[in-house]
């Protein structure tokens, strides 16, 4: 009996043993959490990127077709006006976003236009601002072979500017609109090779006459361009007229030509 006793203890010992092992294993604990895919980046606070000795078009050089725009019926050019201009500049980033900035600057500009059998009297002494037709053979017997018409300015641009990637923007896309106020230094007209109705050179003496009376001292022109680098598309247009209100054709000078930046 005592035998038996032991026996049946012994067998509901190891049945609790074997049950509680089971509930131990069967119930799962809290879940781990998921980790984080590292495939899924922050978005870049630009507020913090490194901009020193970085280039952003501290030096501007401009070049390219220059044309007359507006009242220009009568007044024929020839060939291809150009235009030449030298900027030194400011770049100021703003600091949020580092991709944006304002540019700001001094320097010279200058405009060459080509006439057709045509001399704008620049030196006149009349009020208005006179562009002799030099193919009236009835009335002119000589004419000059080549006559330009050449203005230089100082001038002030302010920029407001856009760079993909602010940190190296000699190698990303960019952009700018922007104004440019100038104040006119020099205007002249220039004659080369005086010639008969026959085209025969009748003296090879250069003419220059100059004069600022008939023009607008102060011009007010937009500008826009848009590139990768140093290298720029750049087109301006102005927006007042070249040759002052009443005195003579409102003619509103425009560019366009290529940009070369840097520093």
């Amino acid at each position: 009996m005592r035998k038996c006793f032991v026996a049946v203890a012994a067998l509901l010992l190891a049945i609790g043993s074997q049950a509680q092992h089971t509930d131990s294993t069967a119930v799962p604990g809290p879940a781990a959490p998921a980790p984080v895919s590292a495939s899924v980046s922050k978005k870049k606070d630009w507020s913090k990127v490194n901009l020193n000795g970085r280039a952003n078009d501290h030096f501007v050089f401009q070049v390219g077709y220059d044309g007359w725009a507006g009242e220009t019926t009568g007044i024929r050019t020839k060939g291809i006006g150009r235009f030449l201009n030298v900027y030194f500049m400011l770049d100021l980033p703003f600091k949020s976003d580092p991709r944006f900035s304002v540019g700001i600057g001094a320097g010279i500009g200058s405009s060459s236009i080509n006439f057709n059998k045509m001399e704008p009297q620049i030196a006149g002494t009349g009020a208005t601002f006179v562009f002799n037709d030099m193919a009236d053979s009835t009335t002119y017997s000589t004419r000059f072979k080549k006559f330009k018409m050449v203005e230089a300015w100082a001038e002030a641009p302010v920029e407001f500017r856009w760079v993909a990637n602010p940190e190296n923007s000699n190698k990303s896309w960019k952009a700018g609109v922007g104004i440019k106020i100038g104040t006119m230094l020099n205007a002249h007209t220039k004659g080369k090779n005086l010639q008969n109705n026959a085209g025969q050179t009748v003296n090879s003496f250069t003419l220059k006459e100059s004069s600022k009376r008939y023009f607008n001292s102060l011009r007010l022109a937009a500008t826009a361009r848009v590139g990768y680098g140093p290298f720029n598309l750049y087109m301006a247009y102005q927006v007042n007229s070249l040759i002052k209100e009443n005195v003579g054709p409102q003619v509103h000078p425009y560019s366009i030509g290529l940009q070369f930046s840097g520093l």
